[in-house]
């Protein structure tokens, strides 16, 4: 198993992914490879600073950089020798299997819809959150930012991509899943709400126990809240705001430490011929090493080819 990186996507790359890498490869099994994706003379210097080995790790060279500021798409095509470019021609070439990036995160959505491309029968992919529960455990939210207008048919299928993640990935057998709105009622919410509501009810192979509220988010209600991005993309970062503020107040309590973004280092590009990981762009080592821990989870999982098949048989397995 080959797992590729693009070290100089952050804001803190090449030091800070390299170190990631490095931490993470101490906790891999043995026989999983980190292929290192960037311009080669630069990560050979760094390794040698760290004090790493330049055999322990297979680099391929990419010279250009597509930076966080720069137009996803226009970059994506101006810069195929681009490590994020370079790094969706190796997966989809098959000589990686996954491939994660703290860079530009529009550019990782391109190299994902025009490389290895959407699943078939998914009308758009999706990034999902962890939500930490007050109970000790995690439920998942999505979207939250890829898709800021929906249909309710692409909420509908959001349901079912954040069931496969919280069977597959977070464990949870049959997950709850609850429709974000303004109140509990059926009839409460705007119109997306209320047609995808009407959709998810209809379903039986998911467990579909109605409309949440935002006040719903981290108790044990739902363990995967699905909206549109836009809501999605608003409360995340709310949350990650509130986090800062107890930090900065030197609050220190083991809960909100949950909600460090650093802990779990990414999330998976849901919906896309194979397995895309992003991570925060001020991502440091630990956040790059949990990306590379997650890579290697979302892999073992087979989450992509269950999603396939759950969309190809229109069921969920």
């Amino acid at each position: 198993m080959k797992i590729g990186v693009d070290i100089m996507g952050g804001d803190f790359a090449p030091v800070e992914t390299i170190a990631g890498v490095v931490l993470a490869q101490r906790e891999l099994p043995a026989n999983i490879r980190i292929v290192l994706i960037g311009d080669k003379p630069v990560m050979e210097s760094e390794l040698k600073r760290q004090g790493v080995s330049l055999s322990d790790f297979e680099l391929v060279h990419a010279p250009e950089v597509i930076g966080m500021g720069e137009h996803p798409t226009k970059a994506f095509q101006q810069k195929p020798a681009s490590s994020i470019a370079v790094g969706f021609h190796l997966l989809k070439e098959n000589q990686i299997d996954s491939f994660a990036s703290a860079g530009n995160t529009g550019a990782m959505l391109v190299g994902s819809m025009f490389t290895v491309k959407a699943i078939q029968g998914i009308l758009r992919p999706a990034i999902a959150t962890l939500l930490p529960k007050e109970s000790g455990g995690w439920g998942l939210m999505l979207d939250v930012g890829v898709n800021a207008d929906c249909k309710p048919e692409v909420l509908q299928q959001f349901a079912v991509l954040g069931a496969l993640y919280a069977k597959h990935i977070l464990h949870i057998d049959n997950p709850k899943i609850g429709l974000m709105s303004i109140g509990e009622e059926a009839e409460k919410g705007n119109l997306l709400v209320k047609e995808t509501h009407t959709l998810l009810k209809e379903m039986s192979d998911i467990h579909f126990i109605g409309n949440v509220e935002g006040r719903d988010l981290f108790n044990d209600k739902a363990d995967v809240v699905v909206c549109d991005g836009f809501t999605g993309n608003v409360m995340l970062k709310e949350a990650e705001s509130f986090y800062a503020l107890i930090k900065k107040r030197g609050i220190n309590d083991p809960y909100f430490e949950r909600f460090n973004y650093e802990d779990y280092g990414g999330t998976p590009i849901l919906g896309v011929n194979g397995t895309v990981i992003i991570a925060h762009g001020i991502s440091k080592a630990k956040a790059i090493k949990n990306m590379v821990l997650l890579s290697h989870e979302v892999l073992s999982a087979k989450l992509s080819d269950r999603i396939a098949a759950a969309f190809s048989k229109e069921v969920l397995q």
